[in-house]
This record gives structure tokens, sequence and C-alpha cells, in this order.
């Protein structure tokens, strides 16, 4: 009874850091001495960071709070489970605040540890082992060239800070792929894609969550990170990744139809999304890099919520297919129009801050050169169409009769009506830090 009680207590205390932590990181914002600030070399806070750390925390706090009926009720490792997404947690908030290239590459490797424990310790299926084994060789393999590069960049300069301006530094086409190729990894740009999918399905609800919501992120602040510090301006080489990046946004978005799983699904959206970030980020304006941080702060948001969304449908039906889960409107209609809001949000619809990031990124692409416009318009068009498609296709039709005997939501709806509650007060934050 002594060991229950303390697991509760440990747990409950864990989340309530987490909002505590969100609340401290919301108040740099609105501090008189402004967000920015730099400790030496080796912490720098600023506009871009400080809210990718808020979003870090928020997400985990509410991975955390989804997890409590699989992990806390269940007494499946719950204090071992908090201790990881904890880890994670602030590995992933050092990431955003180092002031050096390579403290970054340590913590943006370091995050694989955490995230891989997550999903083989508490995933659904066997296929967990392979999916951790395409995350671990799509990342660790692609980001060995930046290692090298930043290397050869702390011998010539003595200094890997991010402060610094390396004019001096030849950036060839070798220079450029190698600072580029882990985060587009990351990110992840099609064609690099194929462990995300894998790695979605295989992991929990938190996995997900994080993974969707936090990691991805690492991908668009790196490149912003090293677009600064190394001076990448337009070549030959960052028009073809511009181009194969809107290419392969398109076809990612057409690969959702194909889906028949609605986590596959999600994941494939991620891909498209985060190619406008690419194009914002390599358009070299301050709409697009701007625009580059609204989309990762709402696709974080949004994307998280759509896993978690995912998750509660799962237990409800017993399966993820889209084949078989039919008639959530009658079924559970609180989940139905929570679907319904985050599915018109994924879609840009407004007031949201994916409209107002998807002009920015649109704008700024534009601006790199006007026949993008074609792959633009049509990527837009496909997330509006498989977001309505994946709400019409869920939330209507006849639901299969063996869910009566399955579905025990009521117990439970305390639990996502909390999430729901924290969820909206955590994007009026985030809206609220970045307008103020």
């Amino acid at each position: 009874m002594v060991s229950v009680l303390g697991r509760k207590v440990f747990w409950w205390g864990v989340l309530w850091g987490y909002i505590i932590m969100y609340l401290v990181s919301l108040s740099l914002w609105v501090s008189p001495l402004g967000v920015a600030g730099c400790w030496g070399e080796f912490l720098i806070v600023d506009n871009f960071s400080s809210s990718l750390v808020s979003l870090t925390i928020l997400v985990s706090g509410l991975s955390m709070l989804a997890s409590v009926r699989d992990v806390q009720k269940m007494g499946n490792k719950p204090i071992e489970f908090a201790f990881m997404v904890l880890v994670l947690t602030m590995v992933l908030v050092f990431c955003f605040c180092v002031g050096s290239l390579l403290n970054f590459y340590m913590m943006f490797e370091f995050s694989l540890i955490p995230i891989l424990l997550i999903i083989l310790g508490w995933g659904y299926q066997p296929e967990r082992l392979q999916a951790g084994k395409y995350m671990l060789l799509y990342t660790v393999s692609a980001s060995l060239p930046l290692l090298v590069l930043i290397t050869v960049v702390f011998v010539w300069s003595g200094s890997v800070f991010w402060g610094w301006k390396f004019l001096w530094f030849e950036c060839s086409w070798l220079v450029t792929i190698c600072a580029s190729l882990a985060f587009l990894v990351k990110l992840p740009v099609y064609g690099f894609h194929l462990w995300l999918p894998k790695a979605h399905v295989e992991a929990p609800v938190a996995g997900s969550m994080i993974l969707a919501g936090v990691l991805l992120k690492l991908g668009g602040y790196g490149l912003v990170r090293f677009f600064y510090a190394l001076s990448l301006f337009s070549s030959l080489t960052i028009t073809v990744i511009f181009c194969l990046g809107l290419v392969g946004g398109v076809i990612a978005s057409m690969v959702c139809f194909a889906q028949s799983d609605v986590k596959a699904l999600v994941a494939y959206s991620s891909v498209g999304h985060m190619s406008l970030v690419l194009g914002g980020v390599y358009s070299n304006t301050d709409w697009g890099w701007f625009g580059c941080l609204l989309m990762m702060v709402a696709h974080g948001l949004c994307s998280s919520g759509m896993f978690f969304l995912a998750s509660e449908t799962y237990k409800c039906y017993m399966t993820r297919s889209l084949f078989l889960v039919k008639g959530g409107l009658v079924l559970v209609p609180g989940i139905a129009l929570c679907w319904f809001l985050l599915c018109a949000i994924n879609m840009a619809a407004p007031p949201s801050l994916n409209l107002w990031s998807e002009l920015m990124l649109g704008i700024s692409i534009l601006s790199y050169y006007m026949m993008f416009a074609v792959l633009t318009g049509v990527m837009i068009f496909l997330s509006g169409l498989y977001s309505w498609y994946l709400y019409s296709v869920t939330q209507h039709g006849q639901y299969p009769l063996w869910v009566r005997g399955v579905i025990v939501i009521e117990e439970y709806i305390g639990y996502i009506i909390s999430f729901v509650l924290v969820f909206v007060l955590g994007v009026s934050g985030v809206v609220l830090m970045l307008f103020l």
C-alpha cells in the first residue's frame, strides 16, 4: 500500500513540477529585462529558443497527463516512466539553450537515448525493436558529418560559440550538406523519413507526443542556428535541397491518403508541415524565420493533441485502422468534438497559429522563387484535404457492433477533460508569449 501511494505521490509531484516550470518559462516573456540572456559560452536564451523551451515543458507535461491511465493506473513502472520523461525534458531544454555548436550536438544526440528507452520499454508491439533500430541508424549516421564539420570549425577558429559568424569559413556544397543532413533527417524531409512512421506507430502515447511535438523541432532549430553561424546563404546546393523538400512535402501529403493507420497518417502529415519549415529557413528572410518558429510551435501543439486522440480512439475501438474506426460522433461525441477542433487547426483554419505560419512561410518561399507557388499551394490544399478526410472517415458512418462491449470511457472522462483544458490553456499561453 505504501509503495502504491509513493508511486502516486511521485507521479503527481512530477506533473505539478511541470506546471511550475511552464509558468516560470512564461514569466521570462513578461520580465522587465526581456527574454534575451547570455551566460558565457554555455547558455543562450533568446526569443527563438525560449518559445521552444516553453513548448518542450508543456508537451512533456501533457504527455504524462495523457499516460495516467496506461502507466500510473495500470502500475506499468510509473516511477521509471516519469523519470525517463523528466530526463528527456531536461535534455531538450538544454538543447534549446546551449551556447555552442558542440554542446548542441551532444544534447542533440543524447536526446535519442531517453526516447528510445520509452519506445522499447512502454511500446505496444514487438516491432518496436525494429522501429528503434531505424531511428538510431538514420539519426546517428546522418549526424556524423555534422560532428566532423564542428571539429573542423573548432580547429580552425578555436571556438564554436553560437554568437560568432564564421564568415571566413568557405561554405562549399560539401559544407552545406554536412551542416544540413542531420537536421533534414530530424525534421524529417521526405526521403529521410522512413524512421518516423515506424517510431510513431510503435511508441506509447507519451513517446508519440514528445516525438512529434518537440524532437522534430530540433531539426528546424538546428538549421536556423547553423544557417546563421556558418552564413549558408543562397547557393545551388540550398536551391536543390529547397526543391527536394517542397516536392517531398507534396509527395508525403499524397501518401497520407494511402494510409490505413490513424497514427501513420498523422505522422506523414508532419512530414508535409516540416517541409514548409525547411522552406522558411532556406528563404533567408525575417518572415521566413519567424514563420518557421510559429509553424514549429503550432505543429507541436496540434500534432501532439492528434496523437493523444488517436490513442484514446484505439482504447475505444481496439484498432487504429481507418477501415474499422467509424461512428465516433455517435459513440464518443466529446472526443469527436476534439477531433474536429484539431483537424480544423491542422488544416490551418482561422484564427489558428497554423494559418498565420502558413501565410508567412508561403510569402517567404515565394520571395525566394515564384515558381514554388505551385508546390506550396498544392501542399497547403492537400493538408486541408487529408485533415478533412481523417475527420470524416473516423467520425461518420456506422460504428462496429463489438465496440459496445469494449468501451469504458466514462471512468476516464475526467482525465480527457483535464487534458483538453490544460491543452487550451497551454495554447493561449504560447499565443500570449509569441505576440507580447
